[in-house]
């Protein structure tokens, strides 16, 4: 009994003399080594530092940065009205009860209002719709908040969190009647430079660096995400003058390529199995 105990207490020793170095191994890559490394603002130096999550006015953290825009308030209100997408209305009682009734009654309401998120504490600056379907239960939104004056192309730039409402229900944290996202909000990023590049509006895309790689996100109303990390910057053309030719991609750095290669890959399989 006694060898029983010693073997067991030399196997338990050893077992952690291995996986102690694999987990301190894996905690330095996982949360210093390889964002440090993933870290890129070089089409956009000033964003640097700056939060790539808004957040709840309660403050939780809501829903992630993922995608941007460079131009003024009238570059952005005209691209987005010649894609297809709707204004949002301001919150107020009437259209609060505008949007009670588009989903009860399946009616349509296409300027719908939006919650609002915050951002550095501020609600958001613009805000975007395009319904499906009749109603406002679905509908694809982005909120868009003002973060530089001037950006390296010496216009203002915008960032902005994209997603899918796929319901209606209530809220996990407050009990008011509130949408739940759609988990792949990159798709929501993809459609919306689909849009605006079918219309003529982007002069330029690149990337840069928003939370990072995240598989297990959830949002203010506890909602799961998951998404590639990156923020998809969108240049708009200027005076509401379309572009007849495809817009330029901006290269990533090397390491990027590999990362999102990767995450490919493993979205793949993640989109698969939670079918």
């Amino acid at each position: 009994m006694h060898d029983r105990k010693k073997i067991l207490r030399f196997s338990l020793k050893g077992s952690l003399e291995i996986f102690l170095p694999i987990l301190l191994l894996y905690l330095v890559a996982a949360y210093f080594l390889l964002p440090s490394i993933w870290r890129h603002y070089e089409h956009q130096k000033k964003l640097d530092g700056l939060p790539m999550v808004t957040a709840t006015a309660q403050g939780i953290p809501a829903d992630p940065i993922n995608v941007g825009m460079v131009g003024s308030s009238q570059d952005i209100l005209c691209a987005m009205r010649e894609a297809g997408w709707y204004a949002a209305d301001p919150i107020t009682w009437r259209s609060s009860l505008e949007i009670s009734r588009s989903v009860i009654f399946d009616q349509p309401y296409p300027a719908a209002p939006v919650s609002n998120l915050f951002y550095a504490g501020r609600k958001e600056d613009l805000a975007f719709e395009r319904p499906l379907g009749k109603s406002a239960d679905q509908r694809s939104h982005v909120r868009l908040w003002k973060v530089l004056d001037q950006g390296e192309e010496r216009r203002p730039v915008w960032l902005g969190a994209a997603t899918f409402d796929k319901s209606v229900g209530l809220s996990r944290y407050t009990g008011a009647i509130t949408h739940h996202i759609s988990a792949d909000i990159d798709a929501e990023r993809t459609l919306i430079e689909a849009d605006l590049q079918s219309a003529g509006m982007i002069e330029a895309r690149y990337q840069v660096m928003g939370i990072g790689p995240t598989l297990l996100g959830r949002n203010g109303e506890d909602d799961p995400y998951f998404t590639d990390g990156e923020v998809w910057i969108l240049r708009l053309v200027g005076d509401c003058k379309k572009r007849s030719a495809p817009p330029q991609i901006l290269p990533d750095p090397p390491v990027t390529k590999f990362k999102d290669a990767i995450w490919k890959s493993v979205s793949g399989l993640y989109r698969t199995a939670a079918r």
